[in-house]
């Protein structure tokens, strides 16, 4: 097997042809970046987290039916932030530089977050954390729209995680570092994640294909 690339090097050579990859390539991606800004709030000046935001295929979306919200981006790639950034000239839009586990999302300031195709690359126990400060950051009421591919069973789920780290100690990689590799987790267990993080109403609100789903959480008080 190749190398495993850094996840902000993997991105940054790939960000030429980036979104007509994603469109292209990915089941129900032609519906479901529309479908997940579908779940956003239309409110003017509404405050939104995106997790992970890319190129901001999301915000394309999103924009078109809530052209005043005040976003912010949070991404591990600079050459990913700057492509988004020459999209949306004019726009509300606070772009951060970094990972989503180490930056700090306050308390109580958004309306609501949006992943997508993101969080897949990433193990429970980190997950637990993020969720617990990503319940902290919304405002009551406020919502977690999620979209991203799952693991076909547990086994699978078992074996992505297994795989990545028997690549790590033969390729002698820092357990610190993040790599450009899937361990997406079972939709089920996500969605217990989110439970125990604090997030009282979770549901999946649609399947796209054999693996991927969108998942709504919402923050009750």
């Amino acid at each position: 097997m190749n190398r495993l690339e850094r996840m902000e090097d993997f991105f940054a050579a790939r960000v030429k042809g980036y979104d007509d990859h994603m469109r292209t390539s990915i089941e129900g991606s032609l519906e479901f970046y529309a479908y997940t800004a579908s779940l956003l709030p239309k409110e003017p000046n509404s405050k939104v987290l995106d997790l992970g935001c890319g190129t901001g295929l999301e915000l394309e979306e999103y924009y078109k039916l809530n052209p005043c919200t005040e976003t912010t981006g949070i991404d591990l790639s600079e050459d990913m932030l700057n492509a988004l950034k020459a999209k949306f000239p004019g726009k509300h839009l606070t772009l951060i530089h970094g990972s989503y586990f180490d930056v700090s999302l306050g308390d109580r300031i958004y309306d609501a977050a949006v992943s997508v195709e993101s969080l897949h690359h990433f193990s429970a126990e980190m997950k637990m954390s993020l969720y617990k400060k990503l319940y902290a950051s919304l405002k009551d009421h406020g919502i977690f729209v999620l979209t991203d591919y799952f693991a076909e069973s547990e086994e699978r789920e078992k074996e992505y995680s297994e795989e990545l780290a028997r690549i790590k100690r033969e390729q002698g990689l820092s357990g610190d570092t993040f790599y450009h590799y899937d361990t997406p987790l079972l939709v089920d267990h996500e969605m217990d994640i989110l439970r125990r993080a604090g997030f009282s109403d979770v549901r999946i609100m649609k399947k796209w294909g054999e693996s991927t789903c969108t998942v709504l959480s919402v923050k009750q008080h």
